[in-house]
């Protein structure tokens, strides 16, 4: 979520950016969040402020407004929704801190799962400022969680073309190929997220898996395996290993993982299946529980492990 400036900002203006794997903020199916400079953004939000009507709110309330529109101390969405438009009720007129209160509004509504009203402030966010990327990026990751891959691939398309360095936007256009079954192409989008951003451990996440899919499993052990060294309870990374190792005829090993990945999301549904069906090959109790419990979640998981290859 782009972060608004705070009151303390002026004496101590901070430019620096943050990345989290989206979580929420410039979102990354697996999350992402770019603070911008903040000092411009801060003169504009107090001119706004100075402007309004006579009786606006005192700075104690502005800067709370704008603590909970930044999602500072991990409040609850429908808090940030508040103090975000409390400040777009506000700050009318101000060209550069609207952008951004709709935009981090937009992602709090994606954490409520409320896509429509997401994309509507992302769009409200991008018409306001047309090269602001972060809303685009955004409005994209609504369109995946909605299952509108192809709007998805565009929205992404269009962060790229405005910022071709833009990381994230690559990963999460990946992670809508391979929703479209378009592994090549989703291979390619990772491999260019980490060249753009080497920390981003989203795609080294999502590189794994694909790799496995495709076939490559000595490659997708080391992106797994290092996908673990920073992130120990990665449930993505161990559901991986778990495919990985299936694929490869251990299924000891690919129990193992899958429990491992079970542990952290208990309703995984590719790791049921995988480990029903790990535990099936190999003549271990519990199969027909996991396959049973994994097409309760998705009923065409099985299809899905046949087009990894896993018959």
């Amino acid at each position: 979520m782009q972060a608004l400036p705070s009151y303390a900002a002026i004496a101590n203006p901070s430019p620096k950016d943050k990345v989290i794997y989206v979580r929420e903020q410039d979102m990354i199916t697996v999350r992402s969040c770019m603070r911008e400079g903040t000092i411009s953004i801060l003169i504009l939000l107090l001119f706004g402020l100075s402007s309004a009507a006579h009786g606006s709110p005192p700075k104690i309330d502005h800067l709370k407004n704008t603590e909970l529109c930044n999602g500072k101390g991990r409040v609850s969405p429908e808090a940030r929704i508040e103090g975000c438009t409390a400040l777009i009720q506000t700050v009318q007129g101000t060209a550069t801190a609207l952008p951004i209160a709709y935009n981090n509004r937009g992602n709090a509504y994606i954490a409520q799962r409320d896509y429509d009203r997401a994309i509507r402030d992302f769009d409200q966010s991008i018409k306001l400022n047309a090269t602001y990327t972060k809303p685009i990026n955004n409005r994209g990751v609504a369109y995946l969680r909605k299952g509108e891959y192809d709007s998805a691939i565009k929205a992404f398309d269009d962060a790229i073309k405005l910022k071709p360095e833009y990381g994230e936007a690559f990963a999460n256009r990946a992670e809508a190929y391979l929703k479209t079954k378009e592994y090549d192409r989703a291979s390619s989008d990772f491999d260019e997220a980490i060249r753009l951003n080497p920390s981003l451990q989203a795609a080294w996440s999502g590189r794994c898996w694909t790799r496995a899919v495709r076939g490559a499993l000595h490659e997708a052990l080391e992106d797994c395996h290092r996908v673990l060294r920073g992130e120990p309870d990665s449930a993505a990374a161990y559901d991986s290993l778990g495919l990985i190792h299936l694929k490869m005829g251990l299924f000891g090993d690919a129990v193992a993982h899958y429990d491992s990945a079970l542990r952290i999301d208990p309703k995984l549904v590719s790791a049921l299946y995988g480990r029903g069906f790990a535990k099936l090959k190999s003549g271990k109790a519990g199969s027909e529980h996991d396959i049973a419990t994994a097409r309760s979640i998705d009923a065409e998981v099985a299809d899905m492990f046949l087009r990894y290859g896993v018959r």
